[in-house]
């Protein structure tokens, strides 16, 4: 009777299984990290579309309750668009991680 550790389809098993992990830890090790700056660009594009869609929801808000159609709508989206560039201008100036 074999013992079980000269057994043939263990130790091609083991080799497999061998191969297998090898394989995960080559991925594992191929697996880039985010670019510096990946974090900044990030927030920067968080701006150009949060800023601008806030303030036209709240300008159209206020133009419904105002009834002030267009201009509360068209002030506060200038003004968010605004303050959407001077965040960005602000972010641009930090140093990236």
């Amino acid at each position: 009777m074999l013992a079980l550790s000269d057994d043939p389809t263990r130790a091609d098993l083991d080799r497999r299984i061998a191969d297998a992990k090898a394989a995960v830890r080559a991925e594992e090790a191929s697996v880039r990290k985010p670019e510096k700056g990946y974090k900044q660009g990030s927030r920067v594009l968080a701006e150009l579309i949060g800023a601008p869609l806030g303030g036209g929801v709240i300008g159209y808000a206020l133009d419904r309750w105002l009834g002030t159609s267009p201009w509360a709508l068209l002030i506060v989206l200038t003004l968010s668009v605004i303050v959407a560039f001077r965040n960005i201008y602000k972010i641009s100036k930090e140093r990236a991680e």
